[in-house]
């Protein structure tokens, strides 16, 4: 099994500042070895943490500048007020003291507990400690040092032959709980060796985590500093432009998707990862929409990680979506088992549907005869693990 590193171009290191109390690695670095195109999607919420909008604003000015990201776990420093704000400009100079960089070169990412200062002095030592040890081997750390809640990092590459050259787009991810994207993800750093326009890196990564990390729900609640970042280092020598761009969105959703489904499956106290797909919608907008939907409900969660296939939740929740269809068109699957037809049960075994839900991947679709998109959403069960990690979680 290859070890998993970032695109070319970049080098990264990790290790602990103590903002954990478990003590475990809590602050990274990634630095791109020149300057390198970026873009980024951020949280919709109108509370924001301070590096989400130090982020947005660097990204306005100089997103065909950046030279590093650095990230520190523990704390979210979100609600935080000017303190706040002053802190993720801190992390900002201090990685670019390292770096050998200006201050709006580098961007930041925070994650953690809400409504705690950040402390700016134990990052400070963190960063001289992790800075001397980039290297491209550490990506496999970073991706540990990003995680809270997590039990296990996430990473994903894909390849992709462009203009007879061979291209990478490698990323990481955190997220467990507090998963429902209003955007893109939780916090997510996504690498290429492409050169692309910063302008047309957004509007595709925008695009990109529409029909991947927006379409995963945990528990139904967006965070205050969801970030995606894309960094373009252009070492490959392959520019991305009107040509070429579909092999590489194909690449870039490929990887954008595994990352996704692997919060899902990870999402806090997860037994199983749970796929809903709705087609035969109006669009492929109101086909996420009902899968999200459905993936959200509480009562389809807990079903699922009891085994038990009451399909009328399903429909249920597909009925408040907001999407209009007829009811008495509706077709529904749980695995191979058809459930529905017409509206109405089929003659299905209890025993069989029941099983399709023993494994640890349980798969809905839902036909709403009102169309011909199809969309999709990714979540997990319910389980009362769930309920003791979000209790205790300051505790």
């Amino acid at each position: 099994m290859s070890i998993f590193r970032f695109a070319a171009g970049f080098r990264s290191a990790a290790g602990r500042c103590g903002l954990k109390a478990s003590g475990n690695p809590d602050l990274s670095l990634l630095v791109a070895d020149d300057v390198c195109t970026a873009a980024g999607v951020f949280t919709t919420s109108l509370v924001k943490a301070a590096p989400v909008l130090y982020d947005q604003a660097v990204l306005a000015e100089h997103a065909s500048e950046i030279r590093a990201v650095i990230a520190n776990a523990g704390c979210a420093n979100a609600c935080t007020g000017a303190q706040g704000d002053a802190a993720a400009h801190e992390m900002a100079r201090l990685a670019a003291e390292a770096v050998g960089c200006e201050p709006h070169q580098v961007l930041v990412l925070s994650t953690g507990v809400i409504g705690h200062q950040l402390n700016v002095e134990k990052v400070a030592k963190g960063v001289a400690a992790i800075a001397p040890e980039l290297g491209v081997e550490h990506a496999p750390a970073l991706a540990e040092a990003i995680m809270t809640t997590d039990t296990r990092p996430k990473t994903a590459s894909a390849n992709a032959v462009i203009d007879g050259s061979l291209v990478t787009v490698a990323g990481v991810a955190k997220g467990a709980g507090m998963i429902h994207p209003m955007m893109a993800t939780m916090l997510s750093i996504v690498t290429t060796d492409v050169a692309i326009d910063a302008d047309l890196a957004q509007s595709l990564l925008r695009e990109v985590s529409d029909a991947s990390f927006n379409c995963v729900t945990v528990d139904g609640d967006p965070s205050t500093n969801d970030t995606l970042l894309l960094l373009a280092s252009g070492t490959s020598g392959v520019t991305i432009n009107a040509s070429n761009i579909a092999s590489f969105r194909q690449a870039l959703e490929a990887v954008c998707i595994d990352l996704a489904k692997q919060i899902a499956a990870d999402g806090e106290g997860a037994t199983k990862l749970v796929t809903v797909t709705v087609d035969h919608a109006p669009s492929v907008a109101a086909a996420r929409t009902v899968a999200r939907k459905i993936a959200c409900s509480p009562l389809v969660k807990t079903a699922i990680h009891g085994g038990d296939p009451n399909w009328g939740r399903i429909l249920a929740a597909a009925g408040v979506a907001g999407v209009p269809f007829d009811p008495s068109q509706v077709e529904l699957w749980l695995g191979e088992v058809q459930l529905v037809a017409g509206g109405t049960p089929t003659d299905y075994s209890e025993r069989e549907a029941a099983s399709q839900m023993s494994g640890q991947h349980v798969a809905i679709r839902l036909n709403l005869g009102a169309g011909t998109a199809t969309g999709y959403a990714w979540t997990c069960d319910f389980s009362a693990e769930y309920v003791r990690i979000n209790a205790d979680y300051r505790t």
